[in-house]
């Protein structure tokens, strides 16, 4: 029988998919989703049924709906208020959301809790009362940052994970979770990290500019309408550059502000390279401005489709919304495959629980 899941900050459920899919971990059933973003929702209902709810976690708790019993809480508070994206954090409210997220455990009467966040969590100060709160509610914690690539995520994505476990199940999670992948320069017997070019090199040339009615992967495999300049700026950097080369090879229609700019940013206007995993996919893929968002050798920003791809996604995972609203899902998201680590060291953890309470 699957262990009863609560995933809070749900998104469009990256987290859950490695817990209830066995594709990627798998022995978890989803019976309550909670996220403020509408479209976010929608996506999560489409594949994980209709208990997805679009409801602000305080307003949950301090009304009288019900909170279902669960044998584990996942989730991701929002991870702004950590990010060194965010200089100016100082008093985010947004860093305080794993207060009423540990307040949901505890009403769903959880056996374990699982945290996911930005890497700057796990040297924060918030780091500390969250463990400070979990060892108040009965609980242990183990935590690292997890590298996506290490999981088969085709991308260096990296996260703080905190697992929590009661005090009382004598039995620990295994933790980091064992790496399914490697870097090729180890020489480690695992294989290595999967590569862009194997994520998305089978996909044709997009077509259009619009999400079109179609099965995956081309129902957001369009592409944009470049205007003459940015088609220029494209074929100015060459496999594997960035905003630097444009500077030398067009200066003429490289933007100021870089020109000025002459350390840090390398990653700009990048390409990506075949025969290596993606940088961070993160919300504005679609603009190479944003960051190495080039495809490796097409003169364009990478997809939807293979933004997704490089998340870890299946091309059958149904995405719902504008064209905006799915790259914030994508972007956002936890990459399945690093999920699913993590759910099979909970599920592994659960199990011996239940066989020793058994014994």
């Amino acid at each position: 029988m699957a262990y009863k899941l609560i995933d809070l900050f749900a998104g469009a459920g990256g987290l859950s998919l490695g817990f209830t899919d066995r594709r990627f971990g798998g022995g978890f059933r989803s019976v309550l989703a909670m996220d403020l973003d509408p479209a976010a929702v929608k996506t999560y209902c489409a594949n994980f049924g209709d208990h997805g709810v679009c409801a602000d976690i305080e307003e949950w708790l301090a009304s009288d709906r019900p909170i279902p019993k669960a044998d584990v809480v996942i989730g991701g508070p929002p991870c702004q208020g950590f990010s060194l994206l965010n200089k100016r954090r100082q008093g985010d409210a947004r860093r305080q959301l794993w207060q009423p997220y540990m307040d949901f455990v505890e009403r769903a009467e959880a056996q374990a809790f699982v945290i996911e966040n930005v890497a700057e969590l796990r040297s924060s100060p918030e780091y500390e009362e969250i463990v400070r709160r979990a060892k108040d509610m009965g609980f242990e914690v183990v935590s690292g940052v997890l590298l996506a690539a290490d999981y088969g995520a085709p991308q260096t994505r990296r996260r703080a994970v905190i697992i929590g476990y009661r005090a009382d199940a004598r039995s620990v999670p295994q933790f980091p979770p064992s790496q399914t992948h490697a870097a090729p320069q180890l020489g480690s017997k695992l294989p290595s990290w999967r590569t862009v070019r194997e994520a998305i090199a089978d996909l044709p040339v997009p077509i259009g500019t619009e999400i079109r009615d179609l099965p995956g992967p081309l129902d957001l495999h369009f592409g944009r309408t470049p205007t003459a300049v940015s088609l220029r700026r494209y074929r100015a950097v060459p496999p594997g550059g960035n905003r630097f080369d444009l500077q030398r090879n067009a200066p003429e229609i490289t933007p100021p502000c870089w020109i000025k700019k002459t350390s840090g940013g390398t990653d700009l206007f990048g390409r990506l390279w075949w025969d290596r995993p993606s940088v961070t996919i993160r919300t504005e893929f679609f603009k190479p401005e944003k960051g190495r968002y080039l495809h490796p050798e097409q003169h364009r920003p990478i997809t939807h489709r293979e933004a997704a791809r490089l998340m870890g996604f299946p091309d059958d995972f149904e995405f719902v919304g504008s064209k905006v609203e799915v790259a914030r899902q994508i972007g956002n998201a936890v990459p399945p495959p690093l999920a699913g680590a993590v759910a099979l060291t909970v599920k592994a953890f659960l199990d011996a629980t239940k066989k020793r309470h058994a014994a």
